[in-house]
């Protein structure tokens, strides 16, 4: 038995790579934890343009009626760039618990997303703020639900509700909803977890900076964009690890400044001033002139010889 996907399929994951991969879903996932579903909306809007709303879906409401590889396939693809929404719930749990109801034509075209609790395994309804229509199965039966009180969940972006159905129910193969919601689910995190796994591997891409000085308060800050050597598919740009070697700038003499019959020197890096009246020597530390700057009154007559030492190194 042959467990590979076929080149159609190949393609069908290479094509919803592509449109997310420039739909900025990061972006999308923040705007859609903080309330702002217009950038996920336009995201499944392309999934919809795809075919990815109407694999399950019967022919006769414009869908596609594809086989549940099809369905694994995309929704293991939409699991790694993490698309927000009920995805699992809309895509494969919905369209067989309406079966011949009209409203499987408005999943597939992508007009509406939907979010489904199946108690006891799944008590909780996915984004039931955010979903045109909300269903509450179990048991072969099937009603049209409303949102209730909110949950917050590990995710910002999936806030799980209680839901109640205030009015008829209806037959339907929840038994069977409920399978393929485990199968999509699974997928999901396949490919969640495969994203994982390709930022953790990234051991060979690196960057290195020169010449960083730190702030008067002894401060750096690493501000991070994407670049060719920092930017996976997922447009997610990271710092994985740091490593800083810390190499003390050469010690240097900036230009004396003299005003008023008073000397002023000031030297980059970290050393000890020291003076002589002879350039040989001998020399001595000034006091409390290990650090910038140092000023002393000209004395006329007299020479005066300065010289910075490094600190020695302890061992």
């Amino acid at each position: 038995m042959n467990f590979e996907i076929d080149e159609q399929q190949r393609d069908f994951a290479s094509s919803i790579d592509a449109a997310l991969g420039a739909a900025n879903v990061p972006a999308a996932v923040r705007a859609w934890a903080d309330g702002d579903t217009a950038p996920g909306r336009k995201v499944w809007n392309q999934l919809a343009e795809l075919g990815v709303t109407a694999l399950l879906v019967a022919e006769k409401f414009d869908g596609i009626d594809a086989h549940p590889v099809d369905a694994v396939v995309a929704l293991e693809r939409l699991g790694y760039w993490a698309v927000p929404g009920p995805v699992t719930e809309s895509v494969v749990v919905a369209p067989l618990l309406l079966g011949d109801d009209e409203r499987s034509a408005a999943l597939a075209s992508g007009e509406s997303i939907a979010t489904v609790a199946l108690p006891p395994q799944v008590p909780y309804a996915v984004n039931a703020d955010f979903a045109d229509l909300v269903l509450l199965a179990g048991d072969g039966q099937v009603a049209d639900a409303v949102a209730g009180a909110a949950h917050d969940s590990v995710d910002p972006a999936r806030k799980l509700f209680e839901v109640s159905a205030p009015g008829a129910t209806r037959n339907a193969d929840t038994a069977r909803a409920y399978e393929f919601g485990v199968l999509g689910t699974a997928a999901q995190l396949i490919g969640a977890g495969q994203a994982m796994l390709d930022a953790a591997n990234n051991v060979t891409n690196s960057a290195r900076i020169t010449g960083m000085i730190p702030s008067e308060e002894g401060g750096l800050v690493v501000s991070l964009a994407p670049s060719s050597r920092n930017n996976n598919a997922n447009h997610f740009t990271y710092l994985g690890v740091l490593r800083m070697d810390v190499v003390p700038p050469p010690l240097a003499f900036r230009p004396p400044v003299i005003d008023s019959g008073r000397i002023r020197l000031e030297w980059a890096g970290a050393g000890q001033l020291e003076q002589a009246a002879s350039v040989l020597g001998p020399w001595s530390a000034i006091a409390d002139s290990g650090a910038p700057p140092h000023t002393e009154q000209i004395l006329p007559g007299e020479d005066r010889f300065f010289r910075l030492t490094a600190p020695r190194s302890r061992r």
